[in-house]
């Protein structure tokens, strides 16, 4: 078949699904997640398969083939989640993709999902939706299910989102939001995606979802443990890039709050006292009350700098439109 983009003439009425499934030495589970994915949905011209073989040395890609997968893209060495889902969503626009749903090799997410997590993309005017785990039900252990509701929570205050599963792999894109989003993390793309969202007006929807009992240990991280440790540095990474007066004006707040609390005591004592010691609770807050106005300094040069840098996204966004030659949005007839 070939991965040749369609014009809106010779492609026909209805809307163009593609199903995009990283994997990794996934040979033993992919039939089955093949299996279950729907190729028939209401509304929709037709539904492709593209499996992303990231490095595998089991044989995934054949399999892939064999099993009724239509595009298979790979490389022969791992490169990672992150690299594999950007790699996947340009090929996906390249395919002429109207909405992009994003699945594990694994056989977490049950394919009988795909036809509520496209909906609110299809219909309901939103750019991402993301399929929400039954967490609480899980087979979790009491520290992984505390992470996930814990880092669902950060993730909703660093992104001003209602996102309660930040960290759940199964999603829909439409073509909209596949042209503006730039993943630049080398770990995952599940919180980058979301913390991208409202600084490029993308709309966020959430679906429940059914899974299926795990397969295998995760292949993303070790541990819990080590995926906070790789997951912090890229929220406080994406917040420094898409809100950094927010970041910065917090930090420089409370700064300057203790440093002008740290004065006032200083003042109290001086008139009780008559001026005598507590000369060093002045120096410190005068030191916290300068560091915070120099945070708050800083953290409007960075949104100068943030303003222009989603200039540029805006041009790459268009580039990579006029490079695919079709419309951002649906075949028009």
């Amino acid at each position: 078949m070939s991965d040749k983009p369609e014009t809106a003439s010779e492609a026909g009425a209805g809307l163009r699904v593609v199903v995009q499934i990283p994997c990794h030495n996934e040979a033993e589970t992919l039939p089955q997640v093949l299996a279950e994915i729907p190729r028939d949905l209401p509304g929709v011209r037709d539904v492709r398969v593209l499996v992303i073989d990231d490095g595998s040395s089991d044989g995934t890609a054949a399999i892939a083939r064999a099993h009724g997968a239509d595009h298979v893209l790979g490389w022969p060495h791992r490169r990672g989640l992150a690299a594999a889902f950007r790699e996947g969503l340009a090929h996906c626009l390249r395919l002429g993709a109207d909405v992009i749903v994003q699945t594990d090799g694994d056989n977490q997410y049950r394919g009988s999902s795909i036809p509520a997590l496209v909906a609110p993309v299809m219909h309901g005017g939103s750019d991402i939706c993301i399929g929400i785990r039954p967490i609480a039900t899980m087979p979790f252990s009491r520290l992984k299910r505390l992470l996930q509701y814990f880092g669902s929570f950060v993730v909703r205050l660093a992104s001003n989102t209602q996102v309660r599963d930040a960290a759940s792999g199964f999603r829909a894109f439409s073509r909209r939001a596949a042209l503006q989003l730039t993943v630049i993390s080398d770990f995952s793309y599940t919180l980058e995606t979301v913390l991208q969202a409202p600084s490029k007006g993308l709309a966020i929807a959430q679906v429940p979802i059914e899974v299926n009992p795990p397969t295998r240990p995760s292949r993303l991280a070790a541990s819990s443990w080590q995926y906070v440790r790789r997951s912090a540095p890229t929220i406080f990474r994406m917040m420094l890039l898409y809100s950094p007066l927010r970041l910065f004006g917090l930090l420089g707040g409370l700064a300057s709050l203790a440093g002008g609390l740290g004065i006032g005591r200083f003042m109290m004592y001086y008139l009780r006292d008559g001026g005598a010691g507590h000369i060093q609770s002045l120096v410190l807050a005068s030191a916290a009350l300068i560091l915070g106005c120099g945070l708050i300094s800083l953290g409007l040069v960075a949104d100068l700098i943030a303003a222009n840098r989603k200039h540029l996204e805006e041009v790459l966004a268009r580039v990579r439109q006029l490079e695919l030659g079709k419309p951002d949005g649906p075949d028009e007839n």
